[in-house]
């Protein structure tokens, strides 16, 4: 499903979080870092994967670990979901795909026979600039645990 594996360099980028923050990946070369790219804010499934991190999100802190969810969804879209769902953690705007091409989630989908473009849920654990593992079949209700279960 996606051209990224274990022990690969994790891609440069920057983007913008829900404050409209520049955020590079540049700064996590030091860090443990879960980014999970999601299709869109606010949808059964993106919520389910939201609340479940945000459920276990001291837990997954204490193990050292930063979360970042990263959808085409902009800013606005963000921040909105953040608020309605009282969600800890940065959630990036990847509204010209860029980041998803990089990781390779951005790819075709089907539904009813109609072709199109669309976000892979994928989440990627990141050691120090490295992708160290990651999760290509997401159970929505239960994230946190595949999460947990790699440490």
């Amino acid at each position: 499903m996606t051209k990224l594996s274990k022990g690969q360099k994790a891609p440069e980028f920057s983007t913008v979080n829900q404050r409209n923050e520049v955020i590079s990946s540049k700064e996590w070369y030091d860090k443990k870092v879960v980014l999970y790219f999601y299709p869109k804010d606010d949808t059964p499934g993106c919520t389910a994967e939201a609340c479940s991190l945000r459920d276990n999100f001291d837990l997954l802190k204490s193990k050292g670990y930063t979360i970042y969810g990263i959808s085409p969804d902009g800013v606005k879209k963000h921040v909105k979901f953040i608020e309605k769902f009282d969600l800890p953690f940065d959630l990036l705007a990847d509204e010209d795909h860029s980041v998803a091409m990089l990781f390779g989630t951005w790819i075709e989908k089907s539904m009813y026979g109609r072709k199109y473009m669309g976000m892979a849920r994928i989440t990627f654990i990141i050691e120090n600039g490295i992708i160290s593992d990651l999760i290509e079949k997401v159970d929505t209700k239960n994230h946190a645990q595949q999460v947990l279960e790699i440490f």
